[in-house]
C-alpha cells in the first residue's frame, strides 16, 4: 500500500525547497487525502518517487478555471491544472448538478455533445455523455467529428438544457478542453460560469453510466444525419445571390471543417473548390502545419497553400481551425494569382464581411452589427455609413456577442465579429462559425473578381472611404505559477504606473475595466461605462490610436492589442501611410515589451 504520510512529508519538503509552489503543495495534499481522488494516489506516488517535481507543479499549482471559452489546458493523467478524466468528469458532473438546480423540474433535461479531431476527444465526449445520462439527462450526440457551431445549433434545435463541445480550438496538440453551452446555444456566461465551477469544485463522486448501454437504451441518441441536414440548410439560407466564378483552395488544418465547409460551398454554387491535400488528414497531431498549431490567425499556415494557389491560379484560400469556428484567408494582391499574395488579419476580414453583408442586405436604422472592444473600429465606421447601429462595448469572447444578440433582438441582427477571426450571421447559432464565414467570403471573392478587383484591392477601397486602420496583436507568454504572479503584477503596473508614451505618442487616458475608471495623467478619475473585466486600454494623443492589455482567458499569456488610424481626409499615398503605421506599431511593440520585461 502507498504510504500517504510519507508522500505528504516529501511534498512538504519539496515545497520548502522551492521545488513545488504553495498551490501545488496544497492541491497535492487534497489529492492524497480526500477519498474522491483515491484512485490517483499511486500515480502521484510514482511522480514523487521519480522526482518529477516540475511535472507535479505544472499539474497541481492551480485549478483550471472557466475562461473565455470554457475549461482548457494541457492533457495530463493527473492534476487539477490538467485536462484528464477527473477534471473533465468534474466539469460534466458539476454542470449536470447546476443545470438540475436551475431547472423548473417539469421540463425534461437534455444535453448536446460534440467533439473534434483532437487526441482523446471522443473518449472525453463519451465520458461526458455517461455522466449526463447518470444524472438524468437525455444526450443528443454527434457521432463523428463535427464543428463547434454545429454543436451550438444542436443545442438550439433540440432545445437542450445545455451543451458540451470537446475541443481546444486552435491550441497545440498537447491540449484539450470542454466548452460549456447554456440552453441559448451560447457559451456559459456569468453568473452561471462561476456557479458551475463552484459545483465542479464541490464534486465528490462522479457517477458515470455505461456509454454503449445508454446508446442501446436510447438515453444517448445519435443525431448526426438529422442535424447535419438541418444545419447545412441554415447555412445555405445565409447566402446572397451573385457571381460564383472563383477558384477556391480550402484547408481544414487537420480539423473538422471539411464536414461543413465543403458541402456548404457546393450548395452555394461553387464548383471549383480544392481541399488542400497536406492538411486534409483528420489528425490531432496537426502534422503538416508550422509548429503543429492549426491557427488560421497565423500567416505561416498559409505559406505552403499559397504556393499551391500560384500553381493552380486560385482566387482565394480559406482555412478554418480544428473545430471550425474561426476562418482565415489569403488572396493575391492583384487579380493575377501568379503574383504576390498576402494573408488578412481577423480585423481586415471583419471589415470586408461587414461591408459585403450590409451592401447586400435590406437595412433599417434598427439593424445592427456587434463587435468587441478589441476589434477594429473600421466595423463601426462602415456600419455608420450604412446607417445601422454598432454594439461595441463588449469584452473578449464570442459569448458576449451572443448575449448582445439576444439582448438587442435577433430579428435585426446582421453580423457579429471579433478580431481573432470569429464571425457569425443569422440566428441559427450563438457562436462564431467558420463555415458560414467561408461561404460569405467566397461570395465576396467571386463578386470582386467579376468587378475586376482582388480582395486586397477591395480592402484598400474601404480604407480610402473610411480611413486607414491597422491593428496588430502580440502575445507575451508567462507559463506556470510564476507566470501567473507576473501577469497579475504586470496588469497592476499598467493600472498604477502606466507608460507615459508609446512610440513617442503621449498616453492621454487610462481606461481600467476592472476598477471601471478613466484617468488622465495627473488628473482625477471618472467612471467608465462598461462591463467589468481584467483589461486596461491606453488612449494616445493621436485620435484612434490606442493599446489594450489583458491576460488571456484560455492560455498562459498577456495579450497586447495595438490600434492605429489615419482619417480618410488625411490620406494621400496609401503605401506611405501603410509604412508609417507599421513603423508606429513596431514602436508600440518595442515599448510594450520593454515595459513588460521590467516587471
Amino acid at each position: 500500500m502507498t504510504d500517504v504520510a510519507k508522500l505528504q512529508q516529501e511534498i512538504q519538503q519539496a515545497g520548502a525547497g522551492n521545488q513545488l509552489s504553495p498551490g501545488a503543495v496544497a492541491n497535492l495534499q487534497k489529492w492524497l487525502t480526500e477519498p474522491r481522488y483515491a484512485q490517483y494516489v499511486p500515480q502521484i506516488a510514482d511522480h514523487v518517487d521519480a522526482g518529477k517535481w516540475q511535472a507535479l507543479d505544472d499539474a497541481f499549482w492551480t485549478v483550471i478555471p472557466f475562461g473565455t471559452g470554457g475549461r482548457r489546458g494541457r492533457m495530463y493523467p493527473i492534476g487539477c491544472n490538467a485536462i484528464n478524466d477527473r477534471t473533465i468528469g468534474e466539469s460534466a458532473q458539476g454542470l449536470a448538478e447546476y443545470v438540475k438546480e436551475q431547472s423548473s423540474g417539469d421540463a425534461p433535461l437534455s444535453c448536446a455533445i460534440a467533439y473534434d479531431t483532437r487526441h482523446n476527444s471522443r473518449h472525453f465526449a463519451e465520458l461526458c455523455a455517461g455522466i449526463m445520462v447518470a444524472a438524468g439527462f437525455k444526450v443528443y450526440f454527434l457521432d463523428d467529428y463535427r464543428s463547434t457551431p454545429e454543436l451550438s445549433f444542436l443545442v438550439r434545435r433540440k432545445q437542450c438544457s445545455c451543451g458540451i463541445m470537446v475541443t481546444a480550438s486552435h491550441n497545440p496538440p498537447s491540449d484539450n478542453a470542454v466548452k460549456v453551452y447554456w440552453s441559448t446555444g451560447a457559451q456559459v456566461l456569468p453568473p452561471h460560469d462561476k456557479a458551475i465551477i463552484d459545483r465542479v469544485m464541490a464534486v465528490e463522486t462522479i457517477e458515470v453510466a455505461d456509454f454503449e448501454t445508454a446508446v442501446r437504451d436510447g438515453q444517448v441518441e445519435f443525431c448526426k444525419e438529422e442535424i447535419d441536414a438541418a444545419f447545412f440548410e441554415q447555412l445555405r439560407s445565409q447566402a446572397f445571390a451573385g457571381p460564383r466564378d472563383a477558384k477556391i483552395i480550402y484547408s481544414p488544418l487537420h480539423g473538422v471543417g471539411a464536414s461543413a465547409v465543403c458541402p456548404v460551398l457546393e450548395a452555394d454554387g461553387f464548383t471549383d473548390v480544392e481541399v488542400f491535400g497536406p492538411h486534409a488528414e483528420l489528425s490531432g497531431d496537426f502534422p503538416n502545419v508550422p509548429g503543429h498549431v492549426s491557427n488560421p490567425e497565423n500567416p505561416a499556415v498559409f505559406y505552403a497553400i499559397i504556393e499551391r494557389g500560384r500553381e493552380t491560379g486560385a482566387d482565394v484560400i480559406l482555412a478554418t481551425d480544428p473545430d471550425c469556428d474561426r476562418m482565415g484567408c489569403a488572396a493575391p494582391l492583384t487579380t493575377d494569382p501568379a503574383g504576390e499574395w498576402a494573408t488578412f488579419t481577423g480585423n481586415q476580414l471583419g471589415g470586408l464581411l461587414t461591408d459585403y453583408i450590409l451592401e447586400q442586405s435590406t437595412l433599417t436604422p434598427d439593424h445592427y452589427v456587434v463587435k468587441t472592444l478589441v476589434t477594429t473600429e473600421l466595423i463601426r465606421r462602415i456600419a455608420d455609413s450604412y446607417n445601422v447601429r454598432t454594439y461595441g462595448n463588449l469584452h473578449v469572447g464570442f459569448k458576449w456577442i451572443a448575449q448582445q444578440v439576444d439582448a438587442a433582438g435577433p430579428e435585426r441582427f446582421l453580423f457579429g465579429t471579433e478580431e481573432s477571426h470569429g464571425y457569425v450571421v443569422g440566428t441559427y447559432a450563438r457562436d462564431k462559425d467558420g463555415a458560414v464565414a467561408c461561404m460569405l467570403l467566397a461570395e465576396l471573392a467571386a463578386k470582386v473578381k467579376a468587378e475586376g478587383k482582388s480582395l486586397h484591392e477591395k480592402l484598400e477601397a474601404l480604407y480610402w472611404q473610411h480611413g486607414y486602420h491597422a491593428e496588430h496583436t502580440i502575445n507575451v507568454f508567462m507559463e506556470g505559477s510564476e507566470g501567473m504572479t507576473r501577469m497579475k503584477a504586470l496588469m497592476q503596473q499598467f493600472r498604477d504606473q502606466p507608460p507615459t508614451s508609446l512610440a513617442g505618442i503621449g498616453v492621454t487616458a487610462v481606461r481600467d475595466y476592472k476598477a471601471l475608471t478613466i484617468s488622465q495623467p495627473g488628473g482625477d478619475k471618472r467612471p467608465l461605462d462598461a462591463p467589468a473585466a481584467d483589461m486596461v486600454i491606453l488612449d494616445l494623443a493621436e485620435p484612434g490610436n490606442y493599446v489594450a492589455v489583458r491576460p488571456s482567458g484560455t492560455e498562459p499569456k498577456v495579450k497586447f492589442y495595438m490600434f492605429t488610424f489615419v482619417p480618410a481626409e488625411q490620406l494621400s499615398l496609401m503605401d506611405v501611410t501603410r509604412d508609417e503605421m507599421a513603423t508606429r506599431m513596431a514602436g508600440f511593440e518595442q515599448d510594450l515589451r520593454a515595459f513588460a520585461d521590467a516587471v
